[in-house]
Protein backbone atom coordinates (compact mmCIF):
# COMPACT_ATOMS: atom_id res chain seq x y z
CA UNK A 1 0.00 0.00 0.00
CA UNK A 2 1.46 3.38 -0.98
CA UNK A 3 1.63 6.38 1.32
CA UNK A 4 -1.18 8.21 -0.46
CA UNK A 5 -3.48 5.18 -0.33
CA UNK A 6 -2.82 4.75 3.38
CA UNK A 7 -3.56 8.44 4.05
CA UNK A 8 -6.81 8.28 2.08
CA UNK A 9 -7.81 5.08 3.89
CA UNK A 10 -7.07 6.69 7.27
CA UNK A 11 -9.08 9.78 6.30
CA UNK A 12 -11.99 7.55 5.24
CA UNK A 13 -11.90 5.62 8.51
CA UNK A 14 -11.82 8.89 10.47
CA UNK A 15 -14.80 10.27 8.52
CA UNK A 16 -16.74 7.03 9.07
CA UNK A 17 -16.00 7.24 12.80
CA UNK A 18 -17.21 10.85 12.98
CA UNK A 19 -20.32 9.94 11.01
CA UNK A 20 -21.00 7.01 13.33
CA UNK A 21 -20.69 9.28 16.37
CA UNK A 22 -23.10 11.81 14.87
CA UNK A 23 -25.56 9.03 14.05
CA UNK A 24 -25.32 7.64 17.59
CA UNK A 25 -25.85 11.11 19.07
CA UNK A 26 -28.92 11.66 16.89
CA UNK A 27 -30.34 8.26 17.83
CA UNK A 28 -29.74 8.67 21.58
CA UNK A 29 -30.68 12.31 22.08
CA UNK A 30 -33.72 13.36 24.04
CA UNK A 31 -36.77 15.22 22.82
CA UNK A 32 -36.19 18.34 20.75
CA UNK A 33 -38.54 20.53 22.81
CA UNK A 34 -36.95 22.04 25.94
CA UNK A 35 -38.05 20.95 29.37
CA UNK A 36 -40.36 23.26 31.27
CA UNK A 37 -38.80 25.37 34.00
CA UNK A 38 -38.55 23.36 37.18
CA UNK A 39 -36.47 23.09 40.34
CA UNK A 40 -32.74 22.81 39.80
CA UNK A 41 -31.38 23.45 43.29
CA UNK A 42 -31.83 20.11 45.09
CA UNK A 43 -35.57 20.16 44.51
CA UNK A 44 -36.13 23.60 46.01
CA UNK A 45 -38.21 26.13 44.14
CA UNK A 46 -35.87 28.29 42.06
CA UNK A 47 -35.38 31.88 43.18
CA UNK A 48 -33.27 32.78 40.13
CA UNK A 49 -32.64 31.46 36.65
CA UNK A 50 -30.46 28.35 36.40
CA UNK A 51 -27.88 30.08 34.21
CA UNK A 52 -27.68 33.34 36.15
CA UNK A 53 -24.37 35.17 36.34
CA UNK A 54 -21.89 34.74 39.16
CA UNK A 55 -20.87 37.64 41.37
CA UNK A 56 -17.67 39.36 40.28
CA UNK A 57 -16.12 38.43 43.66
CA UNK A 58 -15.73 34.84 42.45
CA UNK A 59 -13.31 35.98 39.75
CA UNK A 60 -10.61 36.83 42.29
CA UNK A 61 -11.20 33.58 44.17
CA UNK A 62 -10.82 31.69 40.91
CA UNK A 63 -7.58 33.48 40.08
CA UNK A 64 -6.14 32.70 43.51
CA UNK A 65 -7.15 29.05 43.13
CA UNK A 66 -5.48 28.87 39.72
CA UNK A 67 -2.31 30.45 41.12
CA UNK A 68 -2.04 27.79 43.81
CA UNK A 69 -3.06 25.07 41.37
CA UNK A 70 -0.24 26.08 39.03
CA UNK A 71 2.10 26.05 42.00
CA UNK A 72 1.35 22.37 42.52
CA UNK A 73 1.65 21.63 38.81
CA UNK A 74 5.22 22.94 38.89
CA UNK A 75 6.19 21.61 42.31
CA UNK A 76 5.42 17.92 41.69
CA UNK A 77 7.86 17.53 38.77
CA UNK A 78 10.35 19.77 40.58
CA UNK A 79 10.66 17.24 43.39
CA UNK A 80 11.84 14.67 40.85
CA UNK A 81 14.34 16.99 39.17
CA UNK A 82 15.89 18.69 42.21
CA UNK A 83 18.30 15.85 42.96
CA UNK A 84 19.66 15.86 39.41
CA UNK A 85 19.92 19.63 38.97
CA UNK A 86 21.04 20.64 42.44
CA UNK A 87 21.00 23.99 44.21
CA UNK A 88 19.95 26.03 41.17
CA UNK A 89 16.62 24.16 41.08
CA UNK A 90 16.02 25.00 44.75
CA UNK A 91 16.81 28.66 44.09
CA UNK A 92 14.46 28.79 41.09
CA UNK A 93 11.63 27.21 43.09
CA UNK A 94 12.02 29.72 45.90
CA UNK A 95 11.94 32.57 43.37
CA UNK A 96 8.75 31.08 41.90
CA UNK A 97 7.21 30.76 45.36
CA UNK A 98 8.22 34.33 46.19
CA UNK A 99 6.35 35.58 43.12
CA UNK A 100 3.26 33.62 44.19
CA UNK A 101 3.49 34.90 47.76
CA UNK A 102 3.83 38.46 46.44
CA UNK A 103 0.64 37.93 44.44
CA UNK A 104 -1.23 36.63 47.48
CA UNK A 105 0.02 39.51 49.64
CA UNK A 106 -1.12 41.98 46.98
CA UNK A 107 -4.54 40.31 46.75
CA UNK A 108 -4.84 40.33 50.55
CA UNK A 109 -3.86 44.00 50.73
CA UNK A 110 -6.40 44.93 48.01
CA UNK A 111 -9.15 43.11 49.91
CA UNK A 112 -9.69 40.25 47.46
CA UNK A 113 -9.93 37.77 50.32
CA UNK A 114 -12.70 39.63 52.18
CA UNK A 115 -16.18 38.19 51.74
CA UNK A 116 -18.21 41.23 52.80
Amino acid sequence: MSGLTAAVALLGIALLGVGALYAAARALRGPADPLPAGPFNSGLAPSEHAVSRFHVRWYTVTMLFLAFDMEMVFMYPWTRVVSAVGASAVTEMFVFLAVLVAGVVYAWREGALRWT
